[in-house]
């Protein structure tokens, strides 16, 4: 795991503690994020500091033997990884088609998991795409003590970043928190300021080290693996209406792609899965 280096700078010596006090009244704390300012506080109204990183190095394991680690992030903690497992808890097979590209549009309530494109060799980097139908079977795809993140923990998330600089240009209003969850390699560049591909050294500092993984599209007996490079997509473990579930998904390149999105897809569709520790 990589570690975060936060960076205060402090215009003021304080005495905490001491018998001694050598500040004054206007003198002032300041708390930097990526150059701007996200907090201050006069050094008359603190008693003392602690640092806390979020992130974190626990392994846990599935059944399949895949170890990811894990970041807390406010009162939650993440896989940093997306699920990979073939098997459900209790040791069931999750299903694959014959072959990658084969149409699942006209069964019911397909349970099917792919590497993207089929290539086994991807699998261990990116993760595996899921249908929602699987992600819902309640033979669970988590690891023990873990779930599948649900739509209101992934809104918890977003509200936390925000709401504590995490946005690209520190404000804390407004949902600009793409490059605070995205990776700092594999997605495409680009030349749009506060977006996940303009200057990848400045992503992930929350840790949440998100990788533009793709998703398999199924409609209609067109199936394609798109999107590698430009997005990624997790399913929730919320329902929408019947077939269709909430998603959360961020693209790395286009002007407007400084957020984090939430809609909505087709439960036959492969999308990425990110857990929550119960």
């Amino acid at each position: 795991m990589k570690t975060r280096t936060i960076k205060i700078i402090i215009l003021a010596i304080i005495a905490f503690a001491g018998t001694a006090c050598y500040t004054h009244a206007q003198d002032t704390m300041y708390v930097y994020k990526a150059g701007a300012v996200v907090s201050k506080r006069a050094i008359v109204q603190i008693d003392s500091i602690t640092f806390k990183t979020s992130l974190q190095n626990i392994a846990v394991t599935d059944i399949d033997g895949n170890v990811y680690h894990t970041v807390t992030i406010g009162t939650k903690t993440w896989m940093v990884e997306n699920l990979r497992t073939t098997k459900y808890r209790n040791g069931d097979i999750i299903g694959t088609t014959s072959f990658p590209t084969k149409s699942i549009s006209a069964e019911n309530t397909p349970k099917y998991q792919w590497p993207w494109n089929g290539n086994e060799s991807d699998a261990a980097y990116y993760g595996r795409l899921y249908t929602w139908y699987a992600v819902s079977d309640n033979r669970n795809i988590a690891p023990i003590g873990w779930h599948v993140a649900s739509d209101t923990e992934w809104t918890i998330l977003e509200n936390f970043l925000i709401s504590n600089g995490y946005n690209y240009d520190g404000t804390i209003t407004g949902n600009k928190i793409a490059k605070s969850l995205a990776s700092n390699t594999d997605w495409f560049t680009s030349s749009y300021i506060g977006v996940i591909g303009n200057d990848l050294t400045k992503n992930n500092t929350s840790g949440f080290t998100a990788l533009p993984c793709g998703i398999r599209y199924d409609f209609e007996s067109l199936v394609f693996f798109l999107d590698m490079g430009y997005y990624c997509y997790w399913w929730t473990s919320s329902e929408q209406i019947s077939g269709h579930a909430w998603i959360r998904y961020m693209s790395g390149s286009f002007y407007d792609s400084i957020s984090l999105f939430r809609n909505y897809g087709s439960g036959a569709w492969g999308y990425s899965v990110r857990c929550v520790k119960d």
